[in-house]
């Protein structure tokens, strides 16, 4: 039995991830996990999408474009348990148990609905239109992702870590009742790159400026080509530190390369140029992750066979601590 501690990571299937995701969230994720310092639990949020996604043709292929991105972009599944959220039905049941150990003026705070909260304020709306249960009672279920395999590390990014920090209070809420049934989670703060998007703003598909991850590479050139940039003649020298697309160059390319593309910077290069020395890193950086996620989307048998793989590994797990909850609570 392994004396690792156990790492857990949600990804919420609501779309198809793009470069930011990957450099922001993705790939320091998957660092941490290959490191082999923890056992690594990665799970698809298929139930927390419910808020937002209604179709379900849609929702299911947003479960396969996640599940072949993090497979493509290294994720071992022999090494790191990869399973969906509704594969495990013990997190539902514990969901409930938690959610009676959860005040609602903890939910009254939770960042997502103070900001439904105030946007309707803001259009002088009705405070609770557009909010259902499962935005509302979102970090319930999250708290029961996390503890329902006493999880010990939790890597969010830095608006995240009020969830973990609300699944400390219904964990402490629990255990003053019961004894020290689960674990307090801790919050690893992930220190991903700060990714620019098309037009200089922070990537995101509120803002249409992001770049999908496995383009293909007449798409993704053509995309590059979109990147705004000024007037300025080829000859004349450019600083390289005030250029999206150096910024963007930056994030693949060795010091090497960005050594002497800075040079090139400042002797003089026209925009045409330096979009395509960012278009051929960038490619030669996703080429072969590309060819695995299309491998993988073209036969989703295999996703299928990995994801119930992984929920035959973890719900013993689920089902021991569910067992010691019930114990607890009187209903075993």
């Amino acid at each position: 039995m392994s004396t690792k501690k156990i790492s857990l990571t949600g990804i919420k299937p609501t779309g198809t991830p793009h470069l930011g995701n990957y450099l922001g969230a993705i790939k320091p994720a998957l660092e941490m996990a290959n490191s082999g310092d923890f056992e690594g639990y990665y799970f698809i949020a298929d139930y927390h999408s419910l808020i937002t996604v209604h179709k379900p043709e849609t929702l299911k292929e947003y479960i396969y474009e996640v599940a072949a991105t993090w497979l493509a972009l290294g994720l071992d599944p022999k090494k790191i348990t990869l399973y969906q959220q509704s594969h495990v039905p013990e997190i539902m049941e514990l969901n409930w148990i938690l959610s009676c150990f959860t005040a609602k003026g903890l939910m009254n705070r939770a960042h997502a609905y103070k900001a439904m909260i105030q946007d309707n304020e803001e259009r002088k709306k009705d405070l609770d239109h557009g909010v259902n249960m499962g935005l509302y009672t979102y970090p319930v279920l999250m708290a029961a992702d996390i503890l329902f395999i006493n999880s010990n590390v939790v890597p969010v990014g830095a608006d995240q870590v009020q969830h973990i920090e609300i699944a400390r209070d219904i964990a402490n809420a629990f255990n003053h009742v019961y004894g020290e049934v689960f674990t307090l989670p801790e919050a690893k703060v992930q220190e991903g790159e700060l990714v620019p998007g098309l037009d200089g703003r922070k990537m995101s598909k509120s803002y249409d400026n992001y770049i999908p991850l496995f383009l293909p590479e007449k798409k993704l050139k053509k995309l590059i080509n979109k990147i705004k940039t000024d007037s300025t003649e080829p000859s004349v020298p450019k600083d390289p530190e005030d250029s999206i697309i150096f910024d963007f160059y930056k994030l693949f390319a060795t010091e090497e390369q960005i050594a002497d593309l800075a040079a090139w910077y400042r002797r003089g290069i026209g925009w045409g140029e330096a979009k395509l020395e960012l278009f051929n890193v960038m490619n030669d950086h996703l080429k072969g992750p590309r060819e695995i996620y299309n491998e993988l989307m073209a036969d989703k048998s295999k996703i299928d066979k990995i994801l119930e793989e992984g929920a035959a590994r973890v719900r013993p797990k689920a089902q021991e601590i569910l067992k010691e909850v019930k114990k607890s609570i009187g209903v075993l």
